[in-house]
Formats: structure tokens, C-alpha cells, sequence
């Protein structure tokens, strides 16, 4: 007999499969963990259904444009002042040079997403990386970085924007989203600083310092994942900030009129007298609309995905789908029995 063998199992087979079922456990473990609990918890509110579905059409809408699907706006392309859904070729109505306003709005729904995204995750992800780094470090480098943030904060934020809107004439939508939220995330930082400063004197984080772990890692590992409630919200009034500040912009001639963008129609719709006229008022009511859901959608996205970071939520709903699962595994047991 084989000294691997003993009464005829060869128990090479049980060995080599132990390591396979482990890693299968592990990879179910990340997967329940980092996809399907964060999603069960997010798709169990109804804000955040309601948020993706808005979004989505925003989403859609964007698509539209930049695959050429609907056509360009343009001057006289149809009758002067149509209302609303008068013709269905032109859903939303005219303006008074005869511009098919249901175009003004879907091309101007690209650049307004990149420049919200831009401007949001610019100011986010500048006031993590110094709200954490200073509220961790201490010290010299929480004087320095918190002492760069007052002086940031001293300077008032429209008339700087208006300055580099002027003298830089951005034409990108990224690069006017940056400009716009260039000191947004002063105070943000200021912020998520006075959280660190409480979260690193937790047990866990004295633990992994105990244990060696270096500083990125406890950052990443240990303090970050506890900001992102606050993070997550103050996201999306970043981005709301820059849809508001551009289309302000743009109302008022500040920014360039190159580009298609909702505070240009805004613009041309008072110009118009659409303020004072009933027959002009989808003119204005349209991109106010436009401005307003998209605001919605992602307070509501805000709202529900604030769930998913909360512990206490994301444990009940880990414990009800692994109580389920068990429930399943029992019943299968007894249907075997």
C-alpha cells in the first residue's frame, strides 16, 4: 500500500481540494461584503431606486446627444414660439429665433454631467487627501495644511471664479467644473479633519499603529471608510454646487457662450421677455426644470447611498440575507431527508 493511501482513500484528493473551497469562501465573503450587501441596502430605499432612475435619464439623455440622435439647435428650424407638445416634432417648443428648445436641452445635458463630475470630484477627493493626512499627522503638518485652508477660505469664492473664468475662458467642461469648485474643498477639509482627529484615537486604528501598519494604509483602511457618510453627502452638494454656480454664470455673461449650456438659455429666455410673456414661458420653464430634477435625482442618490456606509443598517441587512440564506440550505436539507 502507498503510504498515501490507507484502506483505499488516497487522501491527496482532500488536501489539494482544501485550499480551492477556502479560497471560494474568501472570494463569497468579498463578494457579499463589497457587492451584494452594499446593493441590498441601497435597493431597499426607495430614494435611491427614485435617484437612479433619474439619473439614468439624465444619462440617457446625454447619450442621445453625443451619438447624434437627436438634431443640433440651430436658428430658424422651425416656427417661431411653438408650446408645448403643439408639435411633436418639437416637444418642448421654440424659441423667438425659432430654436427647437427640446435640442437646447439634450445637448447641453453632456457638458453640464462632465462639468458637475469634474468639479465635484475635484473638491472631494483635494479635501480628503488634507483632511485626512492633517487630521492623522498632527502637528506641523496639520498647522501647515489647516493654515493653507484658512487662506483658501479667506478668499472670497465668486470673485475668484469670475477672475479665472476671465482670464483662463475655459471652454472644457471639465476644466470649468475644476474652476468653479477651485476652493470648495476648504471648508470640506476643515471638516473631514475634526472627524479624523476623533477616529484615530479609536481602538482599532491604536492597533494597526501598534502593529506596524503604515500610514497610507491605516488611512485608507481605518479612517476613510468611517468618512464616507459624510463624504458621499457632501459629494453631491459639490456637484450640485457647480450645476448652480454654472448656470449663474452663464445667466449672467461671466462664462463664454460657446458651448450649449442651460443658464445660456435661461439667459436668452429672459433676454427674450419669456419672464413676461405666457406664449414664451416653457422657454424659461424648461431649462429650470432640466436644473431642478437633476438636483433631485441626486440629492435622492445622496440620501439612499448614505445607507449603505451607515454599520447598523448594512449588519441587519447582512443578518436577514444570511438568515435567509440558512433558511434556504434548511429547507433543502429536509426536502433531502
Amino acid at each position: 500500500m502507498k503510504p498515501t493511501e490507507t484502506n483505499g482513500v488516497d487522501w491527496r484528493s482532500e488536501s489539494t481540494s482544501a485550499p480551492d473551497v477556502t479560497t471560494r469562501e474568501r472570494l463569497r465573503e468579498v463578494y457579499d461584503e463589497r457587492i451584494h450587501t452594499p446593493l441590498l441596502v441601497a435597493w431597499a430605499d426607495w430614494r435611491t431606486r427614485l435617484g437612479f432612475l433619474i439619473l439614468g435619464g439624465y444619462l440617457l439623455i446625454a447619450l442621445v446627444a453625443v451619438l447624434g440622435l437627436w438634431r443640433e439647435p440651430s436658428t430658424s428650424q422651425a416656427p417661431r414660439y411653438l408650446m408645448l407638445f403643439e408639435n411633436m416634432n418639437y416637444p418642448l417648443g421654440t424659441t423667438a429665433s425659432g430654436t427647437d428648445l427640446a435640442a437646447l436641452i439634450i445637448h447641453s445635458t453632456p457638458d453640464i454631467l462632465l462639468m458637475i463630475t469634474a468639479g465635484a470630484v475635484w473638491a472631494t477627493a483635494v479635501a480628503v487627501v488634507i483632511g485626512t493626512v492633517a487630521g492623522y499627522k498632527g502637528g506641523r503638518v496639520d498647522r501647515a495644511l489647516m493654515s493653507f485652508s484658512d487662506l483658501v477660505m479667506a478668499i472670497p469664492g465668486l470673485p475668484l471664479v469670475i477672475i479665472l473664468a476671465v482670464t483662463l475662458n475655459p471652454q472644457n467642461p471639465i476644466l470649468l467644473g475644476i474652476v468653479i469648485n477651485i476652493s470648495y474643498w476648504a471648508g470640506l477639509g476643515r471638516s473631514l479633519r475634526s472627524q479624523v482627529l476623533t477616529i484615530r484615537e479609536n481602538d482599532y486604528v491604536e492597533a494597526s499603529r501598534t502593529m506596524g501598519v503604515n500610514t497610507p494604509q491605516i488611512i485608507m483602511k481605518d479612517i476613510i471608510p468611517n468618512l464616507m457618510p459624510y463624504v458621499t453627502v457632501n459629494f453631491v452638494f459639490a456637484a450640485r454646487y457647480v450645476m448652480f454656480a454654472s448656470v449663474g454664470l452663464y445667466f449672467l455673461g461671466v462664462l463664454p457662450y460657446s458651448t450649449q449650456n442651460w443658464g445660456v438659455t435661461l439667459n436668452l429666455a429672459y433676454s427674450g421677455g419669456a419672464l413676461f410673456s405666457w406664449s414664451a414661458a416653457h422657454w424659461l420653464l424648461a431649462p429650470m426644470v432640466a436644473i431642478m430634477g437633476l438636483s433631485l435625482g441626486l440629492i435622492l442618490l445622496s440620501q439612499g447611498l448614505d445607507r449603505v456606509f451607515n454599520p447598523r443598517v448594512r449588519t441587519r441587512m447582512s443578518g436577514t440575507s444570511s438568515s435567509t440564506a440558512n433558511d434556504n440550505d434548511d429547507d433543502r436539507v429536509t426536502e433531502v431527508l
